[in-house]
């Protein structure tokens, strides 16, 4: 049995530590486990009670398709896993944050559009050659991340971004009228080239 464990204090920057506001089983912490799946981890993911869960460094090939029952879900955390496309997660209509950095995926995953509420996306260091126009016209973003990425251009029309506020853009390729047409384009948000 995957063991459960709490007591991460301040994982949504709460002014009270979260140890003393949320539930017994509300954050599952997964990670580093060398799962494949979830079938050992089915007791602890109950749909009415978890917004959180890590699962960071495992051996996940396919996104686990007991994640997409978690509709009270606001947090996941896939980091170093092997995914290369995920699975229905639209009833994760929650959902406002998703880490896949170090993982396969060779796109943007379409999948992320159906996702409402979605705030902070991180693809960093995952093979991705381009940022299709839909996701920059995907509102409300405010965090996004393609750091070590193959990325050598944004899309043209950046202006879907108007609640972005960090961009993370490290380690890439980008030529240095470029990186001058992303500040143009972006005067309000933090951009780490």
């Amino acid at each position: 049995m995957v063991a459960l464990a709490l007591a991460a204090a301040g994982c949504f920057n709460e002014p009270t530590p979260a140890t003393v506001t949320v539930p017994e089983g509300a954050r599952l912490y997964l990670q580093d486990r060398a799962l494949r799946d979830l079938s050992s981890c089915r007791e602890l993911l109950k749909p009415e009670l978890v917004d959180y869960v890590n699962l960071d460094r495992n051996e996940l090939e396919e996104f686990p398709a007991e994640l997409s029952t978690l509709t009270g879900l606001k947090w996941l955390r896939l980091n170093r896993n092997k995914l290369s496309s995920l699975k229905d997660v639209s009833p994760l209509v929650n959902l406002r944050r998703i880490y896949l950095k170090g993982n396969r995926f060779t796109s943007v995953p379409e999948e992320l559009k159906a996702l409402p509420a979605l705030t902070d996306v991180d693809l960093s260091q995952n093979p991705i050659t381009e940022v299709p126009d839909w996701f920059v016209a995907k509102r409300g973003l405010e965090n996004v991340s393609f750091s070590e990425t193959l990325l050598k251009k944004l899309p043209d029309d950046l202006s879907g971004w108007e609640n972005l506020t960090s961009l993370q853009l490290g380690g890439l390729r980008l030529a240095p009228d470029e990186m001058a047409r992303i500040r143009r384009a972006l005067p309000k948000v933090t951009i780490v080239f």
